[in-house]
């Protein structure tokens, strides 16, 4: 495995990497930096790197892994927690009513994501942001896929728990 196929791998997996590490860090200056750092630390394990290993969930744990070490450092230095800004799907409001509505929506999710433990926080976004499966999930979190299902049935959970208390009116579209 040379470098011609390492770069095919950074040309495949970078935007998805430097997206997922954004939504994780919430800071577009920690994100460049730690995805250039998961790519360096990839290049250089790249060629022990079992053949038909599956590359997106292993660049997924190494991502992972140096978010966490990122976090504890942050935490140490800081004492604050990180926070995650989860980007929304791009919808169609009917009118003020229901902007405003979306972007309350929208807030409450961004908060309640934050609150999330880590592990369950990364599992909900490598899942519903990333479309990753339960094994990958696992393998980058260092568990096994049945607990990377409960760590993101356990962030739905609080999502859905913190979305009840958010009355969300009914309006009817104008004629």
């Amino acid at each position: 495995m040379g470098d011609d196929a390492f770069e095919t791998i950074v040309a495949d997996h970078h935007a998805e990497i430097h997206r997922y590490i954004a939504r994780v860090t919430a800071r577009a200056s920690e994100a460049d930096d730690l995805s250039q750092e998961t790519f360096l630390r990839a290049y250089r394990a790249y060629r022990a790197l079992a053949p038909g290993a599956n590359v997106r969930a292993w660049l997924f744990a190494i991502a992972t892994n140096l978010c966490k070490n990122h976090f504890r450092a942050e935490g140490r230095r800081r004492r604050a927690h990180a926070t995650v800004k989860l980007a929304g799907p791009r919808i169609e409001h009917d009118g003020p009513d229901g902007e405003a509505v979306f972007a309350e929506a929208s807030a409450r999710i961004d908060g309640i994501v934050t609150t999330l433990p880590l592990r369950q926080r990364l599992a909900f976004t490598m899942r519903k942001i990333h479309d990753l499966d339960y094994g990958a999930i696992g393998q980058s979190l260092g568990c096994s896929p049945d607990s990377a299902r409960a760590h993101v049935f356990q962030a739905l959970k609080k999502i859905r728990r913190g979305l009840d208390a958010l009355a969300i009116p009914h309006t009817e579209p104008e004629r």
